[in-house]
């Protein structure tokens, strides 16, 4: 299986969290970001132009390797 067809779900625990992807190639860049109050859920995969996801704030983030949470002070 590709990275390209690997999807992952985010579910925000807080109002506010941000996901952001990052491109692919010699200059990593943000391309996209999107805002998830509690309790949205977010399914996304990574694409030709997509290689990282950054997460920003309390959410639960599963893929098919299992399932991490972020930390928030």
């Amino acid at each position: 299986m590709s990275n390209e067809n690997e999807f992952f779900v985010i579910k925000a625990k807080e109002n506010g969290v941000n996901v952001i992807g990052l491109t692919r190639g010699t200059d990593t860049r943000f391309h996209h970001s999107e805002k998830l109050d509690k309790g949205e859920v977010m399914i996304a995969q990574f694409t030709e132009h997509t290689s990282a996801v950054k997460v920003r704030g309390k959410a639960v983030i599963q893929t098919r390797h299992g399932e991490i949470q972020t930390d928030k002070d």
